[in-house]
């Protein structure tokens, strides 16, 4: 497993262009539960997951009485109201301490908790959004949702929430299904896979789309490359332009189709920091 490690660190730096992608693995480590696992918030309440299926809809047709229900104590929008007392793990701070050695150029995450951004992760997509800012559906801009008075809001039958730049109704940042990931999101996520040399992809099962597409997007780009052949001829040979490393506690479609390039099985919490300890031994 050291070989591992070390592999992993060498890779990270040698590398131009890192980035990691993290998946509900990073936040069950933290105590926050999934939600098909064995313990999984629809696991426990099947009741939540059509609620979840149902959620955008709702919003798009009668916001006031959306905001309404986030905000009634025990509804299925409170299921996540403990997140915020979840704290970063090991990994979270791995990767953090990454990026400020300059290695980690983008961290793009599945997870709506919030955990990478407190952990000191700087350079962060949220992929899905995040559940402690608030977006508008009409211009996009984003707000903290400590800016709004949301109880207030419902008290004196004000809601939906609106935007301050364009009074456009406002929603949880978080993606719901069937809701387009936002385009800003989209394009800068697409754009940092498109130009990695490395991606580490760390507790994530990478089956949801259009998160899972990339890691294919960063496996299908490729190096023009010239090498010179036993006759003397000069011939362009294409070689992949990017190692995919994956952290996770069991393989994955990634792993099986051959688009990672190798896989280091254990918690990201433990695999995480080991490979951050190489990287110092490296820079020593």
């Amino acid at each position: 497993m050291e070989e591992m490690f070390q592999r992993a660190a060498g890779d990270l730096v040698n590398s131009k262009y890192a980035i990691a992608l993290t998946g509900a693995g990073m936040s069950t480590e933290s105590g926050i539960p999934d939600f098909r696992g064995p313990d999984g918030i629809w696991t426990k309440n099947p009741e939540a997951e059509r609620k979840s299926y149902d959620a955008y809809y709702e919003l798009l047709h009668d916001p006031k009485a959306h905001w309404e229900e986030i905000l009634t104590p025990g509804s299925f929008f409170n299921l996540f109201e403990n997140i915020g007392k979840a704290l970063p793990n090991p990994g979270h701070h791995a990767l953090a301490e990454l990026e400020g050695m300059g290695i980690l150029k983008f961290v793009i995450t599945q997870n709506v908790d919030g955990l990478h951004r407190r952990a000191g992760s700087q350079n962060l997509i949220e992929y899905h959004g995040g559940l402690g800012r608030l977006r508008c559906m009409s211009c996009g801009l984003r707000f903290d949702r400590e800016e709004f008075d949301l109880e207030g809001l419902k008290r004196e039958n004000q809601l939906p929430p609106r935007c301050k730049s364009c009074n456009g109704v406002l929603k949880h940042d978080g993606v719901y299904f069937r809701e387009p990931i936002p385009g800003d999101v989209y394009n800068l996520s697409l754009e940092a896979a498109s130009k990695c040399d490395v991606m580490l992809v760390c507790g994530t099962s990478a089956v949801v789309y259009p998160f899972a597409e990339l890691p294919r997007v960063a496996r299908q780009r490729r190096a023009e490359t010239e090498r010179k052949a036993e006759a003397g001829i000069h011939v362009a040979e294409r070689i992949p332009a990017v190692t995919i490393i994956e952290v996770n506690a069991e393989p994955t479609p990634l792993t099986g189709e051959g688009i990672s390039d190798y896989l280091i099985r254990g918690k990201t919490g433990e695999v995480l920091p080991k490979i951050v300890e190489e990287v110092r031994k490296i820079r020593q």
